[in-house]
């Protein structure tokens, strides 16, 4: 306590800076005083006058240093207040006398500037926060804003209806006594099923963490997936009832028009001398559409039956050379790239590599091309390409709609099943033309994963 008390002593002892100036002013006049008042005691005046300009003197002295005193003060005294009210968020107060040419008029006039500039800062903030609360008011998703100890202190309008009660009852609660503790743990990003007071569902989850003040803090976004599934699902009945519908009408349509045909011809009486003929080329007719219409049904039941991928190791230099020896209207090239294993069903992977050098093949038979296949490594997967100098694609907005094709023989669904057979593997199929304008490439991706590391010994 004592070296504490010494300090604070010896700053009270200590001068003021307009104390320091005022000290000063007085050292300095006092040469000019000395000699003033050394010549008018010197000369031969009367001790009445002597003393009254002695006075008059000491007078003007002392109040001149005064007066520059309190000039000096005056402007200090206002800065001080103006800083001290920027320091309490009043930017309303102005500095007055600042001049042009004066330093401390300058030192005034950018306090100024700064208080302006504070005041619209605070002003864009406010705007800003504003149109945060209002964007969080009104969008659909739940909102929530988590402390380092687990208890809400942010939530929005939709977080309210999902959890069924008003934000000053939910704010300091924790994650726990709100059902949201399992939002919190695992991966930031991902979906869950869960039923919460205000509704119940699949969500889509997305987590961050941000800081507040120098705390940190989770940021949790959970947005209703049911609907736009249930939406997305309807979307797909629908083009699928489309489908079934046309397909099913171009096969009943002459058969229902045969059927008729025929049983006008078989209650004519007398019938036609080739009443015959035209009775077998009518059931040709009959058993044609009738086999196209169980072409179709096979092809449907395939695409909606596509089994499971049994996973296993699958070298893929070997599989792909194995597939490109099958294609037997034209040699293709092959690629080589780095003897990897990955875990997938060879069967499928066999089949959607058949698919897509099939097409390839037909394409660059239009034009007297020719077709490649290769492969390589893209990070942590595995990337598949096939060019041929075909054609190309004139549009590719129905490349993968079912049961959709530009060949006279085509079923529609060999690029619907191989994209399946992507996704099912965790991977990716697209098609696009070629960059140098002719021609069309396939690009499969596929998740190498630990399984090259399991599998290194054999590679």
């Amino acid at each position: 306590m004592k070296p504490s008390l010494n300090r604070k002593s010896a700053h009270g002892r200590r001068l003021t800076y307009t104390r320091r100036i005022a000290l000063s002013a007085l050292l300095g006049g006092i040469p000019s005083v000395s000699v003033a008042l050394a010549l008018l005691w010197r000369d031969d005046y009367s001790p009445k006058l002597q003393w009254t300009l002695t006075g008059l003197i000491l007078t003007f002295w002392v109040g001149g240093v005064w007066l520059l005193r309190g000039k000096l003060a005056y402007p200090l005294r206002t800065l001080a207040n103006l800083l001290e009210a920027l320091r309490e968020g009043d930017f309303s107060l102005r500095a007055k006398g600042a001049g042009d040419r004066d330093a401390l008029g300058e030192v005034l006039r950018e306090a100024n500037t700064l208080s302006d500039l504070l005041r619209q800062q605070r002003l864009d903030a406010v705007e800003a926060s504003a149109l945060l609360r209002t964007v969080m008011a009104e969008i659909n998703v739940a909102i929530f804003a988590f402390d380092g100890t687990g208890r809400l202190k942010l939530i929005n309008r939709s977080g309210e209806r999902l959890l069924g009660q008003a934000a000053d009852r939910l704010l300091g609660q924790r994650a726990a006594e709100l059902g949201l503790s399992e939002c919190l743990e695992g991966e930031p990003n991902r979906t869950l099923e869960a039923a919460f007071p205000g509704a119940e569902g699949r969500w889509g989850l997305r987590r961050s963490t941000f800081r507040q003040k120098g705390i940190p803090h989770h940021l949790l976004v959970l947005s209703d997936l049911s609907r736009p599934l249930r939406e997305e699902e309807r979307h797909a009945w629908q083009r699928l009832i489309r489908v079934l519908g046309h397909e099913l009408n171009n096969s009943l349509a002459p058969i229902r028009s045969t059927a008729g045909t025929l049983a006008n011809l078989l209650r004519r009486k007398p019938r036609p001398g080739d009443w015959e003929e035209d009775l077998a080329q009518g059931l040709s007719v009959i058993a044609g559409r009738s086999e196209a219409l169980g072409r179709f049904m096979g092809a449907y039941s395939r695409l909606a039956q596509l089994p499971q991928p049994q996973l296993h190791r699958v070298r893929i230099g070997d599989c792909i050379r194995r597939v490109a020896r099958l294609e037997t209207r034209l040699a293709v090239k092959v690629q080589e790239g780095p003897e990897v294993e990955i875990l997938a069903d060879g069967d499928q992977l066999e089949q959607l590599l058949i698919n897509l050098l099939r097409n390839a093949t037909e394409a660059a038979l239009e034009t007297g091309g020719s077709v490649r296949v290769g492969w390589a490594r893209s990070g942590s997967n595995l990337e598949v390409r096939i060019e041929d100098e075909g054609p190309g694609i004139p549009s590719s907005s129905n490349l993968f709609v079912p049961f959709f094709t530009t060949k006279p023989s085509g079923s529609g669904i060999g690029l619907v099943l191989s994209r399946q057979i992507a996704e099912a593997h965790g991977g990716s199929l697209t098609l696009e033309n070629r960059s140098e304008g002719f021609g069309c490439e396939a690009r499969l991706r596929l998740p190498i994963g630990p399984v090259e590391r399991a599998a290194g010994g054999h590679s």
